[in-house]
């Protein structure tokens, strides 16, 4: 158990270490511990947002970072069910489940409230970012397939020194009519050369669930 008291973790047992499950996440795993920026693609089920997030909250309990950053574009996979009511968390919070859980997983739950409350985490959408900068922080915009160009030039533009960022997304399930920004940067980046590693999962990585590579591939291959 991981305990949380007077602003500080308390470990009463060792966390396993995060250990890949394939050659992918590996090389996932080795380009979040060298490089100050990754880019991460591909479908459900591969261990994209869960690696990032326990990354994440191994290095804040730690001590090596000062803040997580969260985001991800208001755009639902689906039908709206309407307007979340209550405070920034409360409306936010339902996009940014799977991280959240994750996190959980590693500092626990009322870890993650206290560091919420005091401004260690924060979940930031991208209404309310322009003109933030951010420092000493593991940034992480999640379903980075449906920003805009707009909306991503903001995201990177805010990054500030001391900040490891993972922009994560699966092209194939872009849910807006227009350009994606994420397709943008990457063609970016390999165009320039720039020097951002680019993590690129396939169906074959996908560790979640037989059921779940089983209709991935099934998908895929109905080109749908």
């Amino acid at each position: 158990m991981i305990s949380f008291r007077g602003g500080k973790f308390e470990e009463e047992r060792a966390l396993p270490p995060i250990r890949p499950l394939n050659a992918t996440q590996a090389a996932y795993l080795d380009a979040l511990r060298c490089c100050p920026q990754v880019i991460v693609l591909g479908p459900a089920g591969t261990g994209k947002t869960w690696m990032a997030a326990t990354y994440a909250a191994d290095l804040f309990r730690a001590g090596q970072i000062d803040k997580i950053i969260l985001t991800r574009p208001n755009i639902p996979c689906g039908r709206s069910l309407g307007y979340f009511p209550g405070t920034l968390e409360a409306k936010f919070g339902p996009w940014a489940a799977p991280v959240i859980e994750a996190i959980k997983e590693r500092i626990g739950a009322a870890a993650y409230e206290i560091a919420l409350k005091k401004g260690d985490i924060e979940l930031v959408p991208f209404e309310v970012m322009r003109g933030r900068s951010w420092k000493n922080a593991f940034v992480l915009l999640d379903e980075a397939q449906n920003t805009t160009l707009a909306e991503i030039k903001t995201f990177l533009t805010r990054i500030g020194d001391d900040c490891t960022v993972v922009i994560n997304g699966d092209i194939s399930q872009c849910d807006i009519d227009h350009a994606s920004g994420l397709r943008t940067v990457i063609d970016m980046v390999k165009s320039q050369a720039l020097q951002v590693p680019v993590i690129e999962f396939s169906r074959d990585d996908i560790v979640r669930s037989g059921i779940c590579a089983m209709w991935v591939r099934a998908f895929d291959e109905a080109k749908l």
